[in-house]
């Protein structure tokens, strides 16, 4: 089922386990299945997350960023207070590495290319983002095609988002013309309508895990 997401809406249950790609002492890997909160949601009824699920296998375990409610993909989650904020300092000074699988509609012009357009929160139209000149914080993604499906109309791409806004990818990629398939947010009914899912995919993360600094490199399938 392909949902809104509103922030007092009671979501439908999410009946896919989520997948250890890995557990150590400081921190977990894991696929997250879509259609899944990252942290409990304000409305009493979506407390099923990876936040609730993680935490009653591993008791202290933290969310360190987030997936969309719609995007399935590989998540790292704290596990120690140091460990959390080794690791979360990657990502706000922006040196992890982070990449999505998506499929759009439409074929692109070019075949790699940048997007780079500012993000705001859209107050008329929460929990949606807008693309604001004035009020955006500077928000890029890189996107090369990996293949495209003449018979459908479909190109899949692979992208790496080098800021981190909420809703970045779908929004840049609605604004040049190439909503993801699924998306209810920023995608014609239409388009929104041909897939079951968002078909977004986080597929890869690399980080550097603490004490050590060892590269961390983790691998999530895409399922579609």
């Amino acid at each position: 089922m392909n949902t809104p997401v509103s922030e007092l809406a009671v979501l439908p249950p999410c009946a896919e386990d989520i997948e250890i790609l890995r557990a150590e002492a400081d921190y977990l890997l894991i696929n997250k299945p879509a259609g899944l909160l990252s942290v409990p949601g304000r409305h009493p009824d979506n407390n099923d997350s990876v936040l609730s699920r993680m935490g009653a296998l591993y008791p202290g375990a933290s969310i360190i960023h987030r997936l969309d409610f719609d995007t399935s993909g590989v998540m790292v989650v704290g596990r120690t207070k140091s460990g959390h904020a080794h690791i979360a300092r990657q990502f706000q000074e922006r040196q992890t590495y982070k990449l999505y699988t998506a499929i759009v509609a439409g074929r692109l012009a070019q075949e790699r290319g940048e997007i780079d357009m500012p993000i705001a929160p859209d107050k008329d139209n929460r929990p949606k983002y807008k693309v604001d000149g004035e009020t955006g914080k500077r928000s890029v993604t890189r996107y090369r095609v990996l293949s495209y499906d003449a018979e459908s109309d479909t190109s899949r791409l692979a992208l790496e988002p080098v800021t981190g806004r909420s809703h970045q990818l779908r929004l840049h990629l609605a604004s040049i013309g190439h909503p993801i398939l699924g998306c209810v947010f920023y995608a014609s009914p239409e388009v929104a309508a041909r897939a079951t899912r968002l078909l977004l995919h986080a597929t890869r993360l690399h980080f550097a895990a603490p004490y050590g600094e060892t590269p961390v490199k983790a691998f999530a399938n895409c399922p579609f």
